[in-house]
């Protein structure tokens, strides 16, 4: 599963309302990635829901350095792919994160992704926090 911003503020937060649903999951998955692009956008989101800045940077680099979770840097490729997507789509209001996801995780057969963000349904993946 794609362990996305919002899955990783569920995860890291016990105030978001799906912090035990998101726990359950992550806990419950075989295959998890996460890319650069998505810890370059949970710092600062982190910090806007209310998580200290120096719990959100440990966290990330948990999540960076963690064995269970796969670490992918984001390519010059994937990021002209991802931008491809974003010129294909201009009905949606995909983030440019939210479309290197996309790619990845279709060059991966992923299916399931650990986030609360519609976006995922609306490309065809399986949004696990509801």
């Amino acid at each position: 599963m794609l362990l996305d911003t919002s899955g990783l503020l569920c995860l890291l937060s016990k105030d978001e309302p799906e912090h035990a649903e998101a726990v359950s999951c992550y806990k419950a998955g075989t295959s998890r990635f996460v890319h650069n692009y998505i810890l370059a956008e949970f710092i600062p989101l982190a910090r806007v829901r209310g998580v200290s800045r120096i719990e959100s940077l440990e966290f990330s680099r948990r999540m960076q350095n963690d064995r269970r979770v796969a670490m992918v840097w984001v390519t010059q490729e994937t990021h002209q792919t991802a931008m491809d997507l974003l010129f294909k789509r201009m009905d949606k209001a995909y983030s440019l994160c939210d479309a290197v996801s996309f790619v990845l995780m279709r060059e991966r057969g992923m299916t399931e992704a650990l986030t609360t963000d519609r976006h995922f349904e609306q490309e065809g993946f399986t949004r696990l926090l509801v």
